[in-house]
């Protein structure tokens, strides 16, 4: 099960502590963030929040247990509507294995959660998306990338003085990873037009979206210098990194066809 089974089990037992603790008629509302790791093609690939469980206790006694998961690694199809078949049949038996654990731990069969616009869920898993079809064509272009991008500026100050963050064309971008090396997300600038932003990487967590409000803070005061995109990712590599941003990764920018696919990176990856 690599990372996801220590983690999950990990979690129960620090909620069954919490558990503990309480006596008499209280209420307990216990949520952990799980880390953990999926793979493809036999590589693992990280993500600081794979699972989480929460736990909902009534008098000393566990009431309720629900698990979530964050990834789209147990699916026969991806949040794209494509086929993941490999993808799927590497990851789809470690979930199977996870849920078994916790049956085996709370002494109950799992109910299965509602069905919602990616994925049916069952009692050891999904099931397989490509029988009836995924509910939208486009569930991540018109759900995942619009909520995203309100989580990055949640808490900015609205500011009319800024590069666009949308643009049709080709894109350059800059990895920013934190001191340990891990990519926190990608500070991008359009090749033609005006537009520039940071797009999070998704499995990295709250950390991501953090650093994301620096870096848009950053660009807003490239965009008051007068700065056009085409040299707003050079400008950025010779400003000192602030604390929380993390640091630029690569020597010099990377090309993307499109912002769609910079999305797909950040949001999969």
């Amino acid at each position: 099960m690599g990372e996801a089974t220590p983690a999950a089990g990990s979690a129960l037992t620090r909620v069954a502590e919490q558990v503990g603790e309480f006596q008499g008629d209280f209420i307990v509302d216990a949520r952990v963030c799980c880390p953990g790791v999926w793979t493809t093609g036999g590589v693992e690939r990280h993500a600081e929040q794979l699972f989480t469980i929460q736990a909902d206790v009534w008098k000393n006694s566990l009431a309720t247990v629900t698990l979530e998961t964050y990834r789209d690694a147990w699916l026969t199809m991806d949040t794209r509507g494509r086929e993941q078949l490999a993808i799927h049949a590497e990851n789809s038996p470690r979930l199977t294995l996870v849920l078994k654990q916790i049956s085996a731990l709370l002494v109950v069969q799992p109910t299965p959660g509602d069905e919602n616009r990616y994925a049916t869920p069952t009692d050891s898993g999904f099931e397989d998306v490509r029988v009836e079809g995924p509910a939208y064509i486009d569930a991540w272009g018109t759900f995942e990338v619009p909520a995203r991008a309100r989580r990055l500026r949640f808490g900015l100050p609205p500011s009319e003085g800024e590069y666009p963050d949308v643009t049709d064309g080709a894109v350059a971008h800059l990895a920013v990873q934190d001191d340990g090396g891990r990519v926190l997300g990608y500070v991008w600038a359009a090749q033609t037009g005006n537009a520039a932003g940071f797009e999070p990487r998704t499995a990295a967590g709250e950390v991501a979206l953090e650093a994301g409000r620096l870096w848009i803070q950053r660009l807003r005061d490239a965009y008051a210098l007068g700065l056009p995109a085409s040299a707003v990712l050079n400008w950025l590599v010779g400003r000192p990194p602030l604390t929380g941003m993390g640091r630029i990764a690569d020597k010099e920018p990377q090309e993307c066809s499109s912002l769609d696919i910079l999305e797909e990176k950040s949001g999969r990856w």
